[in-house]
């Protein structure tokens, strides 16, 4: 049995192009929603839902993490609860572990043809985007792979020589849009760039990760905000001012400080 787990993003997608390609079946494929992806992640999966079907694959299927009472408990929830920030401001991974990677198990636990295999004392194959590009994270990988008595991983587009450009070509010789990145809206990891560009496009997610690390504040110690030694609020108003700044002159006049483009 051939599970893929789809984190919505470029790696992932060229990764089901290249089973289409090679006619490796597969039986299943995961999403987690951690319920803070952005609007272009959804929008992919709505459209990988077309395609797949169409080159004999199934949809996708969106798995979700639930609380006790079987209540829809997103990451941005757990956040705002605990008066906290996603755990990888902090230097741990345990949002992934408990809002991607335990939806997943959770269901496949559940899922007859994954407790038919087990009941043959076999595993389902779990097959994860990981490009040839990311050797190290496939090197640490494969050392937790040995002790995993469920499933055995297949790191496809490692083994194919697929680098991160490779993907991006087969995605646009399908005719498909290419997805973005797909993480939380308040992701610590996202570069600066990302948070302008959240800024810019989709500033009511902006207002919402602001509000999740104001929320925070009380009780932060070791980081001081998303940005981890740094506040995404601080960095959004120091850009705002100078960007007021750089208005106040006009574009030929000598003072004019050349840092706003007008994007």
């Amino acid at each position: 049995m051939n599970i893929v787990s789809f984190g919505g993003g470029t790696n992932s997608t060229a990764m089901l192009i290249g089973m289409y390609e090679k006619e490796i079946p597969v039986d299943l494929i995961l999403f987690a929603d951690t319920g803070a992806e952005r609007k272009h992640t959804y929008e992919h999966i709505e459209l990988m839902n077309f395609w797949l079907p169409v080159h004999g694959m199934p949809e996708i299927t969106i798995v979700e993490n639930v609380d006790c009472h079987g209540d829809r408990f997103t990451l941005e929830r757990e956040c705002l609860q605990n008066r906290s920030l996603p755990s990888i401001a902090y230097g741990f991974k345990q949002c992934s572990i408990k809002h991607k990677i335990g939806p997943q198990d959770k269901f496949c636990n559940n899922y007859q043809p994954c407790i038919d295999v087990w009941g043959k004392g076999e595993k389902p194959i779990k097959y994860i985007g990981y490009d040839a590009g990311e050797e190290n994270r496939i090197f640490n990988a494969k050392l937790r792979d040995t002790t995993d008595k469920k499933y055995d991983k297949n790191y496809a587009l490692y083994d194919w020589g697929w680098y991160r450009e490779d993907c991006i070509e087969k995605i646009q010789h399908y005719g498909l849009r290419l997805p973005g990145k797909s993480s939380c809206f308040f992701c610590p990891s996202m570069k600066k760039s990302e948070i302008r560009d959240l800024h810019r496009n989709e500033p009511e997610l902006l207002k919402r990760a602001i509000a999740l690390e104001d929320n925070a504040q009380e009780t932060l110690v070791t980081v001081k905000g998303l940005g981890r030694d740094w506040s995404w609020k601080n960095f959004i108003e120091y850009e705002k001012n100078q960007v007021g700044l750089c208005a106040m002159y006009d574009k030929d006049d000598p003072m004019a400080c050349g840092c706003y483009d007008g994007d």
